[in-house]
C-alpha cells in the first residue's frame, strides 16, 4: 500500500506541474499576443486649448501605414463635447510614437472621458479597421478616463 500511495503523490505532483506549467504558457501566449496599444498620456490646458497627448505602440508585427481614431470627448458630466478624429500617422513595429492633438475651445479640467469609439483608417499590410479594433488594447496616466 506505501507504494501505490508514493504513486499516487508522484503521479498528482506530475499532474499539478505538468498543470502550472500549462497555465504558464498560455498566460505568455496571451501576454504575447498581437495588440496595438494606445495610451492617453497627458492632458494638458493651452491657451484656448486642451492639448491631448497620446503614445502608441505598434504590436501587431506588421508595420501600420495609417491609423485614424474615431474619438468622442465626453465631458464629466458624461455630456458628448465633441467628435473628432485622431491621425495618429505611421507606427512602426514595436516602436513607441507620441502625437499629440491641440483641441480648440475644450477645457481639460472638465474633461471626463476619451471614448474611442471606431478606428476610421487602419493601412498595412493585412490590416484593416476590423483587424485593428480587434486588437485594440487602451491606457491612461492622465485623470482622464480612455475606454473603447
Amino acid at each position: 500500500m506505501g507504494v501505490s500511495r508514493t504513486n499516487s503523490i508522484c503521479l498528482a505532483t506530475a499532474f499539478a506541474l505538468a498543470f502550472s506549467g500549462g497555465q504558464a504558457m498560455a498566460q505568455e501566449a496571451v501576454e504575447d499576443a498581437p495588440a496595438l496599444f494606445v495610451e492617453l498620456n497627458s492632458a494638458a490646458p493651452l491657451d484656448g486649448a486642451c492639448r491631448l497627448t497620446f503614445m502608441a505602440t505598434n504590436g501587431l508585427g506588421t508595420q501600420v501605414d495609417k491609423l485614424v481614431l474615431e474619438t468622442v470627448l465626453l465631458t464629466k458630466g458624461g455630456v458628448v463635447e465633441r467628435l473628432t478624429l485622431f491621425d495618429l500617422q505611421t507606427l512602426p513595429v514595436s516602436r513607441p510614437r507620441v502625437r499629440q492633438f491641440d483641441v480648440p475651445g475644450l477645457e481639460c479640467g472638465n474633461l471626463g472621458q476619451v471614448l474611442i469609439n471606431g478606428i476610421q483608417a487602419c493601412d498595412g499590410e493585412g490590416l484593416d479597421p476590423a483587424t485593428c479594433t480587434d486588437k485594440l488594447e487602451l491606457s491612461t496616466r492622465s485623470d482622464v478616463e480612455v475606454i473603447g
